[in-house]
């Protein structure tokens, strides 16, 4: 009995002696640790909320005051006139850069020879990194095939990838018949511009001398495909129809989408070309560009269609570069953009507060830290508390004020919330990578897609309302 009273009490002392260092590491470490991780958060919280709130203020008003008025004029058509041919319109070069697109080559170049644009005034140039001989051998056969049409289009096919799509841009701009061109329009393997681009886009760089930009909106052909393009839409909506809007309609900065815009050659030469330094080559040129003054407009009613990633695998890749890329490009160009004097101080500001460290770092790093590390953990450490206004109203506010901008999608928000925050570990590791410069910080992976394939994998609205009414008729 003795044996078996007192060996309790050894192992209530053996359990003392153990808790003894853990409740003495978690008072001097754990919980202050958690305490100012706590405090960052919130503020960062805060942060990103009054980004929000200024974002939907400055939406509202457009809505009801109208957007910043900038000159246009439609083009005057000049083909049937014997004596000046197509010459009141400027030669436009469009951009087509490709890599092994087996599945949409076709579409991207047919839309862009589809452009109504005098053709001895459009130059395009289909600029192939293929290295599958066969896909080249299509993607020059189709090249071919629109030449015979009388439309000029030039292939050009490099031995290697050096720069990715940068070094492909860049090598098609050496080109001599390019050097009469004043506009570039660039379009990735998988847009297609409808045939009336060129004639909406062109005249704001006609008329608007200190306009360097023109950014369309994208238009997603398979946003209903499955439940992941869905919350791919929710997320590219509020970028375009939110923040590209409220760049262009303050004049402040907003990035180049990489695809469906058309630049002022002038302004391209001027902010230094492509770049390969960074994988998002297209944000490194317009931050480059604003910083010589140069101003963007985004046409929200010009629409290109084009696909979204339909795989985890390949969305995951995409949202690694999209993430990794603005970091790594912030670390680059923060003290140019500090010593910058040819831009006001507002819009240094803008570009390091607003654009880099909202919206392309703080929100990946808040998603993942606070709501799938910190909040969890004092559930474990009660002696630490988060006031309900930063733990449910602050995040509350910004998913309605981000998910508002996909109304017909409002009621998947929690599986949208759910989906972020999945998605906030691979975008929160991708962003650190970009920070310090990492291995994979230059990782570069082509998103896969499908092109006419999306006709397969997606029934129409006819046939899905058949098999409905097969399914009826059989358990009838």
């Amino acid at each position: 009995m003795a044996r078996t009273t007192t060996l309790p009490g050894a192992w209530m002392d053996a359990a003392e002696q153990i808790m003894a260092p853990w409740q003495q590491l978690r008072g001097l470490v754990i919980v202050p640790l958690l305490r100012a991780s706590v405090l960052i958060c919130l503020t960062m919280s805060v942060m990103i909320l009054a980004e929000k709130v200024y974002m939907a203020v400055v939406i509202l008003a457009v809505r009801l005051v109208g957007r910043r008025r900038y000159r246009w004029e439609p083009v005057r058509d000049t083909s049937d006139d014997p004596e000046l041919g197509g010459a009141a319109c400027p030669i436009v070069l469009v951009q087509i850069p490709m890599y092994n697109e087996s599945k949409v080559y076709h579409l991207s170049i047919g839309a862009v020879c589809g452009l109504s644009w005098p053709s001895d005034r459009l130059v395009i140039q289909v600029l192939d990194d293929s290295t599958d001989p066969i896909i080249k051998e299509l993607v020059q056969q189709e090249c071919q095939r629109w030449a015979k049409k009388g439309v000029n289009i030039k292939f050009e096919h490099r031995e290697n990838r050096r720069g990715y799509k940068a070094g492909a841009l860049k090598e098609g701009m050496k080109h001599g018949y390019v050097r009469d061109c004043d506009f570039v329009a660039i379009f990735d393997a998988d847009f297609q511009p409808g045939p009336d681009f060129l004639c909406r886009a062109i005249p704001f760089l006609i008329h608007n001398p200190d306009i360097a930009l023109v950014q369309a909106r994208w238009k997603f052909v398979n946003a209903d495909e499955c439940f992941m393009t869905r919350m791919q839409e929710m997320s590219l909506d509020y970028h375009f129809k939110v923040e590209q809007e409220v760049g262009s309609s303050t004049s402040a900065f907003f990035g180049f989408n990489g695809t469906a815009g058309v630049w002022r050659v002038s302004a391209l030469n001027e902010a230094g070309g492509w770049k390969d330094r960074t994988t998002v080559e297209d944000m490194d040129l317009a931050v480059r560009a604003s910083l010589k003054g140069w101003k963007f407009v985004y046409i929200g009613d010009l629409m290109v269609k084009n696909e979204l990633p339909s795989t985890f695998k390949a969305f995951r890749y995409q949202q690694h570069r999209w993430s990794c890329g603005p970091a790594n490009l912030f670390r680059k160009m923060l003290m140019d953009i500090v010593s910058n004097k040819k831009v006001a101080l507002w819009k240094k500001i803008h570009v390091i507060y607003n654009f880099f460290l909202i919206r392309k770092i703080c929100s990946h790093i808040l998603t993942f830290v606070f709501y799938c590390l910190i909040i969890p953990a004092t559930v474990l450490v009660p002696e630490v508390e988060i006031p309900k206004w930063g733990c449910v109203y602050i995040p509350t506010i910004i998913t309605l004020l981000t998910v508002v901008a996909t109304p017909r999608s409002i009621h998947l928000i929690f599986f949208w919330t759910l989906f972020e925050n999945v998605m906030s570990l691979h975008r929160t590791k991708a962003t650190f990578i970009g920070l310090l410069e990492a291995g994979r910080v230059n990782e570069w992976v082509v998103t896969e897609k499908l092109g006419d394939n999306l006709k397969i994998k997606m029934p129409s609205k006819a046939s899905k309302n058949l098999q409905i009414r097969k399914g009826a008729r059989y358990i009838a």
